[in-house]
């Protein structure tokens, strides 16, 4: 497994993401709601992977939309979105916004976009259990 860091914008939180994948092997995308849009946020998951978010209590804030089912991860202090996470089953697993690692570059730019609208919450569920990874937030 490779550790891969990152964080906000200003450091509040900050990201520890472990894959035995190489960044050109992870799939990312870009979700189309009006969330990730605004935040131009590029996206990844991986369930053999595993990601950890760290900040203050009063650094993290959670924002909830649509089915109301994921909380969206932004730093209370400088607003950058850097992931997003879901209670299923037992456990948290995330998509992590790849925006906040300190190796985004390497990323494509432009991934595909992907459009989710419609989907009621079993099949979103079952969708991010194929694609989320198991997540931490200490807070």
């Amino acid at each position: 497994m490779t550790q891969y860091t990152g964080s906000c914008h200003c450091g509040a939180i900050q990201i520890r993401f472990e894959s035995s994948k190489r960044p050109e092997e992870m799939r990312v995308g870009r979700c189309a709601c009006s969330f990730c849009r605004r935040h131009g946020a590029r996206t990844m998951g991986d369930p053999a992977a595993s990601v950890e978010f760290r900040g203050a209590a009063k650094d993290i804030a959670r924002y909830r939309f649509g089915l109301g089912i994921t909380d969206y991860l932004l730093c209370a202090k400088c607003g950058a979105y850097v992931g997003a996470v879901m209670e299923d089953e037992g456990r948290l697993i995330a998509t992590l916004n790849v925006n906040a690692l300190d190796i985004r570059d390497t990323f494509d730019p432009a991934p595909p976009l992907h459009h989710y609208d419609g989907e009621n919450e079993e099949r979103r569920r079952t969708r991010r259990r194929k694609f989320w990874m198991p997540a931490t937030v200490i807070a």
